[in-house]
């Protein structure tokens, strides 16, 4: 595929669904995951926004690798009736969340910064809305039996790009902020910085 870079970037995330989004955009990039303790960062920002929070773990990453160029860091949050989840750290877990997603609507906020020379330059955002049907507990089974441990790494348990779309009645919101980034935020970032052609 032919690059629409002018410079390539460090991508601070193991996302897949982040690599893939910036490949298909035709920019140029390199993975370096950030080593953050994200929980301990969540536990300082306690009673902050969800947004807040998404746009300080993103900055965190992205100021935490050490290069010389530009570097992306990303990050989702998800609420549902005002109670963050972070993701699923087991089986069982996971289909505690999926059972009090059941008929209920989550928020998925994501968030991206970027950082050069460990100085963050530029923070965005996004939100959606997704209202999770009636799940019945045959349904989470035999979903968890299709998608763990593909999920333990997403927040809200649903990959988008597989078998996600079948938790939900209505999705409301961009669908790269679904996927984990906003992307589109994140190219006109990019042009601004230089990084991509304009």
């Amino acid at each position: 595929m032919t690059s629409l870079s002018r410079e390539r970037i460090v991508l601070a995330s193991k996302s897949e669904s982040r690599r893939a989004m910036l490949e298909a955009a035709g920019v140029d990039f390199v993975v370096r995951p950030a080593a953050i303790d994200e929980r301990a960062l969540e536990a300082n920002m306690e009673g902050a926004d969800p947004a807040e929070i998404a746009q300080a773990l993103a900055a965190a990453k992205a100021a935490t690798v050490d290069c010389d160029g530009l570097v992306l860091g990303s990050d989702s949050l998800v609420e549902v009736e005002g109670r963050r989840f972070d993701k699923p750290a087991s089986r069982e877990e996971a289909a505690k969340h999926l059972r009090h997603f059941s008929g209920r609507t989550m928020a998925l906020h994501s968030a991206a910064a970027l950082a050069r020379d460990g100085r963050i330059v530029w923070i965005g955002s996004d939100f959606a809305r997704l209202h999770v049907r009636e799940l019945s507990d045959e349904f989470i089974a035999a979903y968890l039996d299709a998608e763990w441990p593909a999920v333990s790494h997403c927040v809200g348990v649903f990959r988008i790009e597989g078998p996600g779309p079948q938790l939900f009645e209505s999705v409301i919101g961009d669908q790269f902020t679904v996927l984990g980034m906003p992307l589109l935020q994140v190219l006109g970032a990019l042009r601004q910085e230089g990084a991509l052609l304009a």
